[in-house]
């Protein structure tokens, strides 16, 4: 019998029953919230009523992959099969980048199709596949005119840009010869992907070592690398991190050797400390890593959450006091709709 391709609804209880019970058997069970948002597609392959493969599409993201080769015609079969679906699908929706996170285990199988590895661990591995690819976003990178410069990168979110940001990135210029700013790019915060980098970089204009780059889809939150196939909720963030400072430190610093990396100490937030550790452990030698101490305002810790917050119950004392004028001025002409994103439920929690 041919397997046939059908789609899944999770709305379904059925079908979501059926589906998390064939995930389950396979070893993938993690079925929260944060693994199922955004989930756009669910396809299945079918032996007859028999669920024999499946797969999702979030975005650019491919997950919850998983085939049962008991009854296949050839083994890797079912595998190819799925993922030809949801490769053909994505291509028509104009989508010819894209990401798997998966297990160690099943990194040759992604690789015999075409991906490539960009930071793995003994939890799981990140890979792509298509363009435009990771050298595709180093190319487009400015360069030094002398690349053995020392040369630092500061990632920062800047949700919005803060006076705490201002002085972790003017600490970097004064201690280095060139200075990468790269900007998180995602659009799940209160301020948007473009206001973010324009805050920045108008935040910034006068360090004339400093260039600010998008993180494009490289300089993510790692908190957002899908985890559906680790089963310990313990050591979600040290596989998330550990893959983050790898792909930092293997691909994205050698490419324009950056040898230092500058962050904020972090007394607020313990998922951000541990994050910081994870760097120091993996840059071991390879990259300095710098931890500056967190500035204060009016014995307060500066934190963009802050900001956030001050902007929802519209305490502009607050916000004046922990950004530069650039920023202030922007949230000024901008409160009306920033407190509406809020009121419609945009989330100000986080870092």
């Amino acid at each position: 019998m041919v397997d046939i391709i059908r789609d899944i609804n999770l709305n379904n209880p059925t079908q979501r029953q059926y589906w998390q019970t064939f995930l389950s058997e396979l070893d993938i069970d993690n079925f929260n919230e944060k693994e199922l948002i955004g989930i756009e597609k669910i396809v299945g392959l079918f032996d007859g009523e028999r669920l024999v493969g499946t797969g999702a599409i979030a975005g650019k993201v491919l997950k919850y992959i998983a085939v049962c080769d008991r009854g296949a015609t050839s083994k890797g079969a079912r595998f190819n099969q799925v993922m030809t679906t949801l490769e053909n699908y994505m291509a028509t929706l104009g989508r010819f980048h894209h990401f798997v996170f998966t297990k160690p285990r099943y990194i040759a199988s992604f690789k015999h199709i075409g991906f490539g590895v960009l930071a793995e661990s003994s939890l799981g591995a990140i890979l792509e596949k298509g363009l435009p690819d990771v050298h595709s976003f180093i190319r487009q990178l400015p360069q030094m005119g002398n690349q053995t410069s020392r040369i630092a990168a500061v990632v920062v979110n800047a949700n919005p840009f803060t006076r705490g940001h201002r002085y972790l990135i003017e600490k970097a210029a004064t201690e280095n010869d060139f200075v990468y700013v790269f900007v998180v790019a995602q659009d799940v915060s209160l301020f948007t992907t473009a206001e973010r980098q324009m805050l920045v970089s108008k935040g910034v204009a006068d360090l004339k070592n400093v260039v600010v780059v998008s993180g494009g889809d490289y300089m993510v939150s790692y908190l957002t690398f899908p985890s559906y196939f680790i089963h310990d909720e313990t050591t979600v963030i040290d596989y998330q991190t550990t893959l983050d400072a790898r792909l930092f430190k293997n691909i994205i610093a050698p490419a324009r050797h950056i040898t230092r990396r500058y962050v904020g100490s972090e007394p607020l937030s313990e998922t951000t400390a541990h994050y910081n550790q994870t760097l120091a452990r993996e840059f071991d030698d390879s990259i300095e890593l710098t931890i500056v101490p967190r500035l204060n305002s009016q014995r307060q810790v500066v934190s963009a959450r802050a900001v956030r917050e001050a902007i929802a119950t519209d305490n502009r004392q607050v916000w004046t006091e922990m950004v530069p004028e650039t920023t202030a001025l922007f949230i000024s002409e901008n409160i009306t709709a920033l407190q509406t994103r809020i009121r419609k439920g945009q989330k100000i929690d986080g870092n």
